[in-house]
C-alpha cells in the first residue's frame, strides 16, 4: 500500500486486507515500515512504550549479519496472522541507509527483498505498509512488492497528491532501473478510500478517477464510516468489533464497502499466482 501523502487511509486499508485475508484462510504477514506505527497501533500496541527497536525491522536492515527477518514476527490474535511491528525509532534507519548508500556500500535497497525472502515460504501473502514518504524504506518497499495498491480520497488535494506521486513514482522507477533495481510489478490497483458521495465535488472527482484509471480502478469504493472512526478510537479494526458502535446499518455498509474492496484484492493476488497461471495456460486461455 502506497502514497506519498499521509491521511489517505493506507493504514486502516493494510490492517484490513491483512485481517480479511486471514479471515479467508490464508497464511498472512503484515509489515509496518512506516516509524508512525499506526498499523502496529490497531493491534493494540502502544509502539513507543510496548515495543523496542529490536522487535521492528531496524535491526535486520542495519546489521548485514542477520539473515532472517524470523526474529521480528509476532503472532496476533487472529490465527494465520502475524506482524512485524514499528515504532519511532526505525525513523533513524533512514538516515542510516541513505548515510551508508552515498558511501556506496552495497545494494541496501535489497536488504528488504532479502528479507521478505527469508520468511516467505510461511505466507501465502505478505502486505507492505510503507511510510507516506520518499526516502530510503520507502525505495526498499517499492523494490521488494510485487503489486502496488493506491488509496486516494476523491478530494482536490489528495487527487493532485497523487498525481504528483505518480509522477515521481515514474521517475523512481526509472532510476532504479538504471541501477537494475526496478521493481517487478504484477498489477496496480487505485482505491477510492474515504468517499463521502453526499458531496458534489467527491462524486465528479470519483467519476474522473474512473474515468482515468479506468480498470486499474477498484470498482467498489471505500466509503467514509464512523463504523471505521470508532473502531480506530478503540485501537481495533472493523472485523474486531463484537457488535456495532453506531447502528447495524451502518455497520453493515462498511463491512460491505470493506469486503467489496479486499474481495477485488484478493481476486488480483490469486491471478497472480503460479497455480492460477498455470491452469489459465493449461486452458488456453493465458
Amino acid at each position: 500500500m502506497q502514497n506519498f501523502k499521509g491521511g489517505v487511509g493506507k493504514s486502516t486499508l493494510s490492517v484490513h486486507l491483512a485481517q480479511y485475508l486471514a479471515i479467508k484462510g490464508y497464511r498472512v504477514a503484515l509489515i509496518d515500515c512506516d516509524s508512525q506505527a499506526s498499523a502496529t497501533t490497531l493491534f493494540g500496541y502502544v509502539p513507543d512504550l510496548d515495543l523496542t527497536e529490536d522487535d521492528t525491522l531496524y535491526p535486520f536492515l542495519r546489521q548485514q549479519e542477520l539473515t532472517s527477518l524470523d526474529y521480528a514476527l509476532r503472532k496476533t490474535h487472529f490465527d494465520g496472522l502475524e506482524l512485524i511491528p514499528a515504532n519511532l525509532r526505525l525513523f533513524q534507519s533512514e538516515y542510516e541507509i541513505a548515510a551508508r548508500m552515498a558511501r556506496g556500500q552495497g545494494r541496501l535497497l535489497d536488504r528488504l527483498s532479502q528479507g521478505i525472502a527469508s520468511i516467505s515460504d510461511r505466507f501465502d501473502v505478505i502486505v507492505l505498509d510503507p511510510p507516506p514518504a520518499l526516502g530510503a524504506i520507502s525505495l526498499s518497499v517499492l523494490r521488494a512488492a510485487n503489486a502496488l495498491i493506491v488509496p486516494v480520497p476523491p478530494t482536490v488535494m489528495d487527487f493532485s497528491s497523487t498525481a504528483a506521486f505518480l509522477a515521481m513514482l515514474d521517475e523512481t522507477i526509472e532510476t532504479l532501473s538504471e541501477n537494475d533495481l526496478a521493481p517487478t510489478l504484477k498489477f496496480l490497483r487505485f482505491v477510492a478510500s474515504k468517499v463521502d458521495e453526499n458531496k458534489s465535488m467527491q462524486k465528479e472527482l470519483l467519476n474522473l478517477m474512473r474515468t482515468l484509471f479506468g480498470h486499474a480502478m477498484i470498482r467498489t469504493p471505500l466509503k467514509d464510516s464512523a463504523e471505521i472512526d470508532n473502531a480506530t478510537a478503540r485501537l481495533m479494526t472493523v472485523y474486531e468489533l463484537d457488535g456495532p458502535v453506531t447502528s447495524s446499518a451502518v455497520r453493515n455498509r462498511c463491512l460491505a464497502y470493506l469486503d467489496g474492496v479486499n474481495a477485488e484484492i484478493e481476486i488480483d493476488i490469486r491471478s497472480m499466482w503460479p497455480s492460477h497461471l498455470g491452469r489459465l495456460r493449461k486452458e488456453g486461455i493465458a
